[in-house]
């Protein structure tokens, strides 16, 4: 029994679609591969930046290296605990 054009037209589109889906799954396989690799030279750079801005500005402070950051005087932290015992929002 003869096919029809549609069926074959629809066989290979099918065809195609399979083949791209398998080399989508390969490129993407690939990056996983590669991508600790860059990732890890990648967050060395960072590490390596963040200590550059943190050198520039402990240069000329005369405060310790051991800075706590403070709130504005007034304000209240939220949870933060009355003399009572109890928590205030």
């Amino acid at each position: 029994m003869p096919r029809g054009r549609s069926t074959f037209t629809k066989r290979q589109k099918e065809q195609t679609r399979q083949q791209r889906q398998r080399e989508k799954a390969e490129r993407r396989t690939q990056r996983k591969q590669e991508k600790p690799e860059a990732s890890v030279d990648e967050m060395r750079e960072l590490r390596e930046h963040a200590e550059e801005q943190a050198a520039l500005f402990r240069v000329g402070s005369d405060e310790p290296d051991s800075v706590e950051p403070s709130t504005p005087q007034g304000s209240k932290e939220i949870g933060q605990q009355t003399p009572a015992g109890t928590l205030r929002n």
